[in-house]
């Protein structure tokens, strides 16, 4: 690897790395302090989950013998000091090949069979179900039987026509496109439908993963990949022969699959050592070179700048050898230079604000509950110092207004109580239409729509009307949550007003990017809709496993979408839970003052220094906070950090010449 590519991927590790850790040092001090309610823990697992499983996909898409796997080896797997995955001339990797680290489990290679097609189950499905996929140990001490091991994502096997035919590898419309068949009419197809290589390489440990594909337009390619593997890619790798140029499979593929979203492509024309002609001077094969790469840039429609002439086979056999003169001869550095310097940045930003967004909530969190408490103590002084001097009738008709104001507070647990029967009435109304079952519903009315009229115009229109009536239910579930917020803001109010409650409401969660995920997977389903290889997804087969799939990446959106409403809500609940606790800890607390002030005279002033005690360390405690989450913004932000900050003043007369108390909170 190049210093760039590797150290940017070091930079982005290192820099999650450090936010986890300011990230602890929060939730230790919130947790030891007691200053932690349900939505903070949740915010600081949310957070902390993020850091430590946000990964980075690039996938690597090419037709056969573009020189794909050899351009992985050379970026990868070059401290081998030999190819590992397969990379000779010809059809070499037969199923999606997943790269990643996974700590947890020993390096291995794991296939799933191609029989499992039959099943009609997605990828997603059996991601569950170990029993299925076979596994191979690696010993990555040992080039040679690594590279061996993985020589088995070549494996084919040939199979009678009709298993091929319900495979999805011979299409009776298309008789040009099916494979060739041996001397007794079998056909050739892969042993293995995906698979999953768990390799302790310095990037994938850091979270990166790599996606190597088969030809997308090969008879037989799997659906789930570019329904679902290609579309959660954050940058794709496009090869092409810098031999051949942009072919006209090639271009399909491009249209098909990749050329929806040209700002995550990079583009790259392998093979260039091809074009030197003993013949020919460097310059001219340089400016071969460079006339291949404004052609192929006017043809797909990108920037010439994302399109990198190279040659992958340089690459590889210049690190094997440590030859830094012919490395930068293949260009292939300048590939790697690209990918660091384009794709990281983007995906530190995306983390950067998730970051930002979950700080505020935990700060105006955590200031919010030392706030109440230190109101609650300003209560107790004053009551407390209108105790100095008085006799022990006027403490025992103090004893009787606490019990009173005890018994007063208590009516509310009423309200509280049918506040909570409407809540969980709306929150369940508001969640039904995110639920599985209702995706399940929808899903089989586009089925209804989409049989005997695949390759008619209806075909798609039932596709777009069913994306309607999801968005149309996430819509409908945030207007529902909108009139939970409001109950809550009209209780909680009456709730402060008459009981001395301090409930405040956050803002409430926006459904708009579960709406956007929607958009997402509607165009690239519509666009794999309009491809001719659809013609075998009018078999009923084929049709329950695009129905899985797409049910599949559905529930996520919805379960994420529902997740969130419901994590809201609980936390506006904790909230009440929260303060009706200390609430009534507080009425118990000056109760037992009081008893204790009627038994020994010098109790009051000590209890009254108690108190100040007590507030001095809440104090200090939200500075400490609020501290602890500048850490977190700073380490988050690419640049400085530099924002307003504003003053809560906070007057309690803990004292006669007390001063008021002043809190800083940095504004998100």
């Amino acid at each position: 690897m190049t210093p760039s590519f590797a150290s940017s991927l070091d930079a982005l590790s290192d820099w999650r790395a450090a936010l986890s850790r300011r990230l602890d040092d929060l939730s230790r001090f919130l947790t030891e302090h007691e200053l932690a309610d349900a939505q903070s823990t949740q915010q600081v697992a949310a957070l902390r989950g993020r850091l430590s499983t946000e990964k980075l996909i690039v996938a690597f898409v090419a037709e056969f013998s573009r020189g794909k796997s050899e351009l992985i080896n050379a970026i990868f797997f070059s401290d081998a000091g030999r190819r590992v995955l397969p990379a000779t001339p010809g059809r070499t990797t037969m199923c999606p090949v997943e790269l990643a680290w996974d700590h947890e489990e020993a390096p291995c290679l794991t296939l799933l069979p191609i029989e499992t097609r039959l099943e009609g189950l997605s990828l997603t499905e059996l991601l569950g179900q170990p029993r299925v996929w076979h596994k191979v140990v690696l010993d990555v001490g040992n080039p040679a039987q690594l590279a061996q091991s993985l020589l088995e994502v070549t494996r084919t096997q040939w199979v009678p026509m009709d298993k091929a035919r319900a495979l999805g590898f011979w299409d009776d419309a298309t008789p040009d496109d099916n494979p060739p068949l041996d001397q007794i009419g079998r056909v050739e197809v892969p042993s293995w439908r995906h698979a999953r290589i768990n390799y302790p390489h310095p990037l994938l440990k850091q979270g990166l993963v790599v996606l190597d594909t088969p030809g997308l337009n090969a008879v037989g390619a799997e659906p789930e990949l570019t329904l679902g593997l290609l579309p959660t890619a954050h940058a794709t790798v496009f090869i092409l022969g810098a031999d051949t140029g942009v072919t006209k499979s090639d271009l399909a593929i491009w249209r098909d699959h990749l050329g929806t979203n040209p700002l995550a492509r990079f583009v790259v024309l392998n093979k260039i050592d091809a074009l030197i002609d003993p013949l020919a001077t460097p310059e001219q094969v340089h400016t071969q070179i460079e006339s291949q790469q404004r052609d192929t840039a006017r043809t797909l429609g990108v920037p010439v700048t994302r399109v990198f002439p190279l040659s992958a086979r340089q690459g590889l056999a210049a690190r094997v050898a440590g030859d830094a003169a012919a490395l930068a001869e293949s260009r292939l550095p300048d590939l790697e230079a690209a990918l660091g310097a384009q794709l990281l940045p983007q995906r530190r930003e995306v983390l950067e604000q998730v970051v930002m967004d979950g700080a505020q909530h935990i700060e105006s969190g955590v200031l919010r509950r030392i706030g109440e408490a230190r109101r609650q103590l300003a209560e107790q002084t004053l009551e407390l110092r209108g105790l100095r001097g008085k006799s022990g009738a006027k403490l025992r008709m103090m004893l009787k207004r606490i019990d009173a104001e005890t018994a007063e507070f208590e009516q509310c647990t009423s309200l509280l109580q049918a506040m909570r029967v409407v809540h969980t009435r709306m929150l369940k109304d508001a969640t039904v239409g995110l639920s599985s079952d209702r995706l399940r519903e929808q899903l089989s009315i586009m089925q209804t729509g989409l049989q005997g009229s695949f390759f008619k115009l209806g075909a798609k229109k039932a596709f777009v009307t069913l994306c309607e009536r999801l968005r149309g239910l996430m819509s409908e579930a945030q207007r529902a949550n909108g009139e939970i917020r409001d109950m809550l803001g009209a209780s909680f109010a009456r709730l402060n007003a008459e009981f001395g409650f301090s409930l405040a409401l956050a803002k409430g969660p926006d459904l708009d990017r579960f709406a956007d995920e929607l958009g997402l997977i509607e165009r690239n389903y519509v666009q794999y809709l309009g491809l001719s290889q659809a013609l075998r997804l009018s078999q009923p087969k084929f049709m329950e496993q695009f129905r899985r799939m797409l049910m599949s990446k559905l529930r996520v959106v919805f379960e994420n979408a529902s997740g969130e409403l419901e994590m809201w809500n609980k936390s506006a609940s904790a909230q009440v839970d929260s303060q009706l606790r200390e609430r009534r800890r507080n009425f118990r607390q000056r109760h037992e003052t009081l008893e204790r002030i009627q038994s020994a005279a010098g109790e009051l002033e000590a209890r009254m220094s108690e108190i100040e005690v007590q507030d001095r360390r809440l104090q200090g405690f939200g500075t400490r906070a609020v501290e602890l989450v500048e850490a977190l913004r700073a380490q988050a932000c690419t640049a400085p950090l530099a924002t307003d900050t504003e003053q809560i003043t906070i007057d309690l007369p803990l004292s006669d010449d007390a001063e008021p108390m002043m809190l800083r909170r940095a504004q998100a």
